[in-house]
């Protein structure tokens, strides 16, 4: 991170805190989701017990000793952390290694009939599936009637409020929506993030996508209209290279939204479609780097990736994960500017991210002051209130 005061990393250790709640409720709940949602064999059930007791009572162990990422793990800080109380070490990387144990837990990695299957795939699909899906798509028909820069506005709110995105598609209704969304965010850089991708734009918008389902249907098409309006040359799309987090997006999810867009009726299928072309003639490309799954920072990103950053024109970081490990998993006073924090970034980087843990960088005294005021610290968590940062460095600027 950059020369800036030392902040001290989240842990999960601390009673009653954010973090701990995840880490001593919320994933031994998703141990029994996932256990019920398939119909695991006795092998699948007796791991999940392990993990569950291991999550609850006992430490981190190592990854068995076959695993195909093994090795990365271990440079990842593996051998740090193994044997110490998962609530002890950074809650980043906990967190993170809870998901690739989940995946070992279910035979993920492992040759036989349940490798590749994703454990969570039932619950996005259920999300993709629904009425609120339906409604939100249908909302794109009158979208279409706006000015380019009104729409180009409504897109990136509804990328922004992920699966609450009819915030942004309902502005051609009624502009409250719109209002309610422009009072709750907490920071606000959009014109920053627009003067980076200008009308004749011909380089490359990197997305750093976060959620399938809901949230991944207005990052494409968000994406579908930055390439059409010729804010942008090319774009490229990172997912996950396996399931994690529950919802975050895979190529598999993405295949599945874009699906979801073409069969629908109206504008959404003309997304759908240029989407498709996208992809076929190389204007969109999807990315499933090792290092999305990485339980680190983004400011210990390998080479390849820094590079891939430096020579885009943008990269957006959309989700509350992305948000922190783009900044660092600390507790940063919320005034501390953005901008130094992203610093190291290689190129230019603009967060799209509804608040739903701790961390947070940016804010003016005023503005925090107005939310302890109103909600003492549970604007931090409760997913009411958005940002949009830019910060990074000036393109071209990058030096290895």
């Amino acid at each position: 991170m950059p020369d800036i005061p030392a902040a001290p990393v989240i842990l999960g250790d601390e009673p009653g805190s954010f973090p701990r709640g995840v880490l001593a409720e919320r994933h031994p709940a998703i141990i029994r989701q996932v256990r019920e949602a398939f119909p695991y064999g006795p092998g699948q059930h007796r791991a999940l017990d392990a993990l569950l007791k291991s999550c609850t009572e006992g430490v981190i162990e190592p990854l068995p000793a076959d695993a195909p990422d093994r090795d990365r793990w271990r440079t990842w800080g593996a051998d740090t952390w193994t044997g110490r109380s998962w609530f002890e070490v950074p809650w980043l990387w906990s967190e993170s290694y809870f998901y690739r144990r989940l995946l070992d837990a279910v035979g993920y990695f492992t040759p036989g009939p349940w490798a590749g299957i994703d454990p969570f795939r039932s619950f996005k699909r259920a999300e993709l599936d629904s009425e609120e899906t339906d409604e939100e798509l249908a909302a794109l028909d009158a979208l279409e009637e706006l000015p380019p820069g009104e729409r180009a506005r409504a897109l990136l709110h509804g990328s922004l409020w992920g699966n609450r995105a009819d915030l942004g598609f309902r502005l051609s209704a009624a502009g409250a929506d719109a209002e309610k969304a422009d009072r709750a965010l907490v920071a606000d850089d959009s014109d920053a993030l627009w003067s980076l991708l200008p009308a004749s734009g011909t380089g490359t918008l990197c997305l750093v996508a976060d959620n399938a389902g809901r949230e991944l249907v207005p990052d494409l098409l968000l994406i579908a209209h930055l390439l059409a309006e010729g804010r942008a040359a090319r774009a490229v799309l990172h997912v996950k290279p396996y399931p994690y987090y529950v919802s975050d997006a895979t190529t598999s999810d993405v295949v599945d939204a874009l699906r979801r867009l073409t069969a629908a009726p109206g504008a959404a299928a003309g997304y759908g479609r240029r989407l498709w072309a996208a992809m076929a003639d190389g204007r969109l490309e999807v990315r499933a780097h090792p290092f999305s799954c990485a339980p680190l920072p983004y400011a210990d990103m390998p080479d390849d990736l820094r590079d891939e950053f430096a020579a885009a024109a943008l990269t957006v970081v959309k989700g509350d994960l992305n948000y922190r490990r783009l900044v660092g998993d600390r507790m940063w006073p919320p005034t501390t500017p953005f901008q130094d924090v992203t610093g190291y970034f290689p190129g230019p980087v603009a967060a799209l991210r509804t608040l739903k843990s701790d961390v947070i960088t940016g804010l003016d005294a005023d503005t925090e002051a107005a939310l302890v005021a109103a909600e003492e610290q549970r604007w931090r968590t409760g997913g009411t209130h958005a940002l949009v940062q830019v910060g990074g460095r000036p393109a071209g600027t990058h030096r290895r």
